[in-house]
């Protein structure tokens, strides 16, 4: 969430050293009583109220003055906790019934009865009843025994995959993205990731069964640790259409291929591969001051000042800035926060509305999820700083306070001193009144303190406030690209910065409008113009090159003058820094050796810390696999499987990608790996590495991870086992071949090669003769065929969660089929007398089909 990343973003831009307030100090002084970290002191729980707080939001209005006190009082409980069901498992029918009607009816019981417990209950505004909320104390778990099932319950199916933890308002950003199963979705500061798993939920959920969705989502953080997190978090979702990079938002690198199109079957092969990194969808879930977290982090509350959401605010521009320039015309952005501050909200909106000019619009999506209850965005607010209000920025020049922009201001007018012929403007240029803005009187402004309001529609944008539905707080604003950015210089950063962030913007903005043209001319290539539009198309294209090469030329400048050529920042590659030495004029070119030299460097993709992503291409392993396991040729195996090592001798993970993905990694190829890869694709395949496994046929056996995706292509080594042999495998995880339950089955396992081999639970009537027909519903695991033995390949926990699932469904269906026997005798019962059939008889019958059920 947003506020876990703005402690982080505050220490590197406010350059200060976060309190570790658990550390004590050298000197032992625990027997002093009047030393506050004594061990004699009681322990006194978080502060739960700031003055400062209080005074801020009251003036900003963020609730009437009649609510504040429930406001507060709201903002003082802790946070119910939340979370939501894969709607891509297997098994999520089975939680979603366990939920309604095991846990929740249960606890209503034990409530009704005078308990203390609040029974957990669907949130009303998700669909389809996936996301729950609880709201219980530990001390509540340990005393109560449904509770304490409910929680390990919880941490089961949590580890597994199909629960997600996450807080409520959280949930909310992905719902208003509108994603549909076709589109690139980009989050772009997306760690710890549960919007991130949610947005792949909601990919695969609208994908037909047994298929990998044409959709793709692009997850990007800052941090490389969090970035490892992430990694942690969606690995659970088992899915072959992700990318995890680790790059600043606002430098995200555009990865466009400049192509000139030089004939009509090059048209051909622009339609079938990515010329640019564009996206349907962007989540801009920013880095904030995260005080909308106060109930799940109350140590927020000490910390709390008026001035933390200022030292936020430029970023989170940059950052949604660049996400429009990344976002593909007609596509959607969603901008959020959990923080409760105007500064980093409204503001920021505003200022994006501004800069666009009319080619981006806030959507009012008031209709969309209306159980949802949320709160207009505000239209006024004032700034405050070092203890003074500011209404406009007139008042922050009388007080001569640093670190205020004008984009802070509902107006967002810069507002000039006639009588001061030496006013600097924030990036040390003359400031002129060219826009026709009268200057106002400094110190009649700051006395008044008269409140700008935007003229903007804000109150299209989200407020959800604790209090009206018992959860944490958040702002939210749906943006919709309607045409391509105009050329934006930004005034609001440092000389070395501005030089950057305005030739950058420059470039993306102008090449943004000349890919759109070319788009346009495609589009009409049906016209039987070719000729015509090829020619306008190359000029357009070779239009592209030259401002592209011209506004790249000062940037590489910036970026060697300040030496940043080893681990420079994300906006400025290597192989950018190459290709504008080579495009610059002979008085004005780098080295060509040394140009070469990182040219070379950046090709191989030697991002610092990260292993390359390589195509597998060894056609003997791929082929040892395809036979051993039948691998259907429907299968799409040639160029979608990648590795992270170079050496093919030491492989020993094979991943899967989608062709979305592999689409991507190929543009990524092509403009010199300017993507920093962390993760990508699904683990589908791992070399065997023990003793028996290096004298199977194949030396790669098909993960856990893996085995869904390919398991409706397996033709060979896969078998069908009854419910009561899978299950047996489940428990006792290794079992000899003679000692299966179907002895059938047991010599169709020992007839199998060596290696690895797939067991699918056989369901109704089928017999091991079957074709195997596997779709999304199909149960399988993978197992090793030893030379005496059948072995599960399965970690204990999955074995676990696997076996409760298929036992609870053995249980539904053993009263299903108890109750329909019960209808059968008392209807028998009742014909008993004219037949003279004893209903001891029937019992006999009755015990026969229990004992097969069981």
């Amino acid at each position: 969430m947003g506020g876990r990343r703005g402690s982080r973003t505050q220490r590197k831009h406010f350059k200060q050293s976060r309190e570790n307030v658990w550390k004590r100090p050298k000197t032992d002084s625990s027997s002093d009583p009047n030393n506050p970290n004594s061990h004699n002191q009681a322990w006194q729980p978080f502060a739960t109220q700031n003055p400062s707080f209080d005074e801020y939001y009251k003036e900003q209005g963020i609730v009437s003055p009649e609510e504040w006190d429930a406001f507060m009082e709201m903002l003082r409980k802790p946070l119910p906790a939340a979370f939501r069901i894969n709607s891509t498992s297997q098994f999520c029918e089975d939680i979603r019934s366990q939920l309604e009607n095991d846990f929740m009816k249960s606890l209503q019981a034990e409530a009704i009865e005078g308990g203390d417990l609040e029974p957990i209950k669907p949130l009303p505004w998700y669909p389809d009843n996936l996301a729950w909320q609880s709201n219980f104390s530990r001390m509540q778990i340990r005393k109560n025994q449904t509770l304490e099932r409910f929680h390990e319950f919880l941490k089961l199916e949590t580890e597994i995959g199909n629960i997600s933890r996450q807080e409520a308002v959280s949930m909310v950003p992905p719902l208003f993205l509108d994603v549909h199963p076709h589109h690139f979705v980009l989050d772009m500061c997306a760690a710890p990731g549960s919007k991130t798993f949610q947005l792949l939920e909601i990919i695969h959920h609208s994908a037909k069964g047994g298929t990998l969705p044409d959709a793709m989502v692009l997850a990007n953080d800052l941090d490389v640790q969090r970035c490892n997190l992430l990694i942690h978090q969606t690995k659970r979702m088992c899915t072959a259409n992700l990318i995890v990079t680790n790059h600043e938002g606002q430098h995200f690198p555009g990865c466009r291929s400049h192509k000139n199109i030089s004939n009509g079957s090059e048209i051909n092969k622009l339609e079938q591969s990515i010329t640019q990194l564009l996206f349907d969808r962007v989540l801009c879930d920013v880095p904030c001051s995260g005080d909308g977290t106060l109930r799940k982090a109350p140590d927020i509350w000490r910390k709390w000042n008026g001035g933390m959401g200022n030292g936020l605010h430029c970023l989170q521009i940059h950052i949604a800035m660049r996400g429009l320039s990344l976002l593909k015309v007609g596509g959607r952005m969603v901008y959020s926060t959990c923080s409760m501050n105007p500064v980093e909200n409204e503001a920021v909106v505003t200022e994006i509305l501004r800069r666009c000019g009319g080619s981006v619009e806030l959507v009012d999506v008031s209709s969309e999820l209306p159980q949802l209850i949320r709160r207009p965005g505000l239209r006024k607010w004032k700034i405050r700083d070092k203890g003074v209000w500011l209404a406009s920025y007139t008042d922050v020049r009388k007080f001569h306070i640093n670190g205020i922009v004008p984009s802070m201001f509902p107006s967002g007018r810069n507002y000039v001193d006639p009588t001061d012929n030496n006013q600097k403007s924030e990036n040390g240029e003359d400031v002129n009144t060219e826009d026709g803005v009268q200057p106002d009187d400094p110190i009649s402004s700051a006395n008044n303190l008269e409140e700008e309001v935007s003229d903007l529609p804000l109150e299209r944008c989200m407020r959800i406030i604790p209090h009206d539905q018992n959860t944490g707080a958040f702002f939210i604003a749906v943006l919709h690209k309607v045409s391509h950015l105009p050329a934006i210089q930004d005034k609001s950063v440092s000389s070395q910065g501005n030089l950057s962030t305005r030739n950058d913007g420059l470039r993306e903005n102008l090449l943004d409008q000349a890919t759109g043209e070319i788009n346009g001319l495609e589009g009409s290539s049906a016209d039987g113009t070719d000729e015509k539009i090829l020619e306008v198309a190359s000029e357009a294209d070779e239009k592209i090159s030259e401002v592209a090469s011209e506004a790249d030329e000062k940037i590489s400048e910036v970026a060697l003058e300040a030496d940043l050529v080893d681990g420079g920042p994300d906006g400025v590659t290597l192989e950018t820094i190459s290709s504008e030495a080579a495009q610059a004029p002979a008085d004005k070119k780098i080295d060509s050796a040394k140009a070469g030299e990182k040219r070379k460097l950046q090709i191989q993709g030697k991002w610092r810390g990260v292993d390359p992503v390589l195509f597998f291409k060894d056609e003997a392993i791929i082929n040892s696999i395809k036979t051993f396991y039948g691998i259907d040729e429907s299968f799409p195996f040639s160029g979608h499987l990648v590795t992270r090592n170079s050496e093919t001798n030491h492989v020993k993970r094979i991943y899967y990608v989608s062709k979305s993905v592999k689409d991507v990694l190929e543009l990524n190829f092509r403009v010199g790996q300017q993507m920093k890869i962390t993760s990508v694709g699904l683990k589908m395949f791992e070399r065997q590495s023990s003793r028996e496994g290096s004298s199977a046929p194949c030396s790669f056996r098909i993960s856990s991870e893996g085995l869904p995706v390919i398991l409706p292509y397996v033709t060979k080594q896969i078998l069908y086992a009854s419910p009561a042999d899978f299950k047996h495998l489940l428990q006792y995880k290794t079992i000899k071949f003679a000692d299966f339950v179907d002895a059938e089955f047991g010599q169709k396992a020992a007839n199998l090669m060596l290696g690895c081999c797939v067991i699918v639970l056989g369901e109704g009537g089928k017999s091991l003769s079957d074709h195997i027909q596997a779709d999304a519903s199909t149960i399988a695991i993978g197992c090793w065929k030893g030379r005496a033995s059948l072995s599960v390949m399965v970690a204990a926990i999955d074995c676990q969660e696997l076996l409760e699932r298929l036992s609870a469904r053995m249980e539904t269906e053993k009263g299903t089929l108890a109750q329909e026997n019960h209808g059968e005798l008392d209807e028998k019962q009742d014909i008993s007398g004219e037949n003279g059939t004893s209903l001891e008889e029937h019992n006999v019958e009755a015990q026969k089909i229990q004992d097969i059920t069981e």
